[in-house]
């Protein structure tokens, strides 16, 4: 069974992405709503991650390199001015997209294995992922306008 590969990349990468959260939090902080909002949705990232533990003590986790990568090739440090944010706005966006749809394959696995307890953990952890997305969309629609036509 290979549930396991996908439920160390999904836990992986709910961590990567949590850690850059965080971090374009801090590297924005003269934006507050940033600041702020990354900071919420870190500690939300985290609680999916617990909320997920129990299913990979169960079913075992092979990590996978794929969040790291993109972690690390996007998210090295954070950028500065409007064209950095809405680069960093990008990149979790495109972190937060990977988990999406590692949450969709694991919620398959859970419905062919009619496990309920995966399926509820997946279940809230793609409403959560949707909400982190449709936030990041609209505050890349807010940011691109000012840093693409207006900013120097």
């Amino acid at each position: 069974m290979h549930l396991a590969t996908y439920l160390g990349l999904l836990h992986h990468s709910l961590t990567t992405l949590a850690d850059a959260f965080r971090q374009v939090g801090q590297g924005h902080g003269d934006e507050p709503d940033v600041w702020h909002t990354c900071r919420v949705l870190a500690g939300r990232v985290e609680h999916e991650a617990e909320a997920l533990a129990p299913v990979v003590r169960r079913y075992g986790e092979h990590r996978e390199v794929e969040p790291e990568r993109l972690h690390a090739a996007g998210l090295g440090s954070t950028r500065s001015g409007a064209v950095g944010l809405l680069r960093d706005l990008q990149d979790l966006y495109t972190l937060a997209s990977l988990t999406d749809i590692t949450w969709t394959v694991v919620g398959q696995a859970a419905r062919g294995l009619r496990d309920g307890e995966l399926l509820d953990v997946v279940t809230s952890g793609e409403q959560e992922t949707a909400r982190q997305l449709t936030w990041l969309r609209t505050r890349i629609k807010q940011a691109a306008p000012q840093a693409l036509i207006a900013a120097d």
